[in-house]
């Protein structure tokens, strides 16, 4: 299945492809394309849209789309319900939770955003950064 979401990704829009690849579908094709366009690419390529507003797996009621696409796939791991509240932190303003390695991870995701890397670069290089959480997470759960 396709997925579609804007370019230039940081925290949700890594951290969805790592969840939807690793837990949803994992021949996932994700595709990176200016704001305006996500929704005619969406019925053009009959892609899932996520992480744009008014879409079913984006931000609702003060949570991230990671957690909107926990909820809507029904992932109830413990481990992926702690991971979820650590990206939350590092991608939503107003921090429901606090946890206290949100900020690390934002760090993280603005590094990668300023190597110069393209879309599909940064999920390559950064999903092993979400493997390792999940791991931490899955550990202390």
């Amino acid at each position: 299945m396709k997925w579609v979401t804007r370019k230039h990704v940081k925290v949700d829009r890594v951290a969805c492809p790592w969840l939807i690849r690793n837990f949803v579908d994992p021949e996932a094709e994700f595709l990176f394309v200016e704001p305006e366009n996500v929704m005619e690419i969406a019925v053009t390529q009959g892609a899932i849209p996520y992480d744009i507003p008014d879409v079913d797996l984006g931000h609702h009621e003060g949570r991230c789309s990671f957690e909107a696409i926990l909820e809507k796939y029904r992932l109830e791991d413990p481990a992926l319900q702690r991971l979820a509240k650590i990206v939350h932190g590092a991608d939503v303003k107003d921090d429901l939770y606090g946890t206290a390695e949100a900020p690390g991870l934002k760090a993280i995701a603005i590094g990668f955003s300023l190597m110069e890397l393209t879309d599909h670069q940064i999920l390559e290089k950064e999903f092993p950064v979400y493997d390792a959480l999940y791991a931490f997470c899955k550990h202390i759960s």
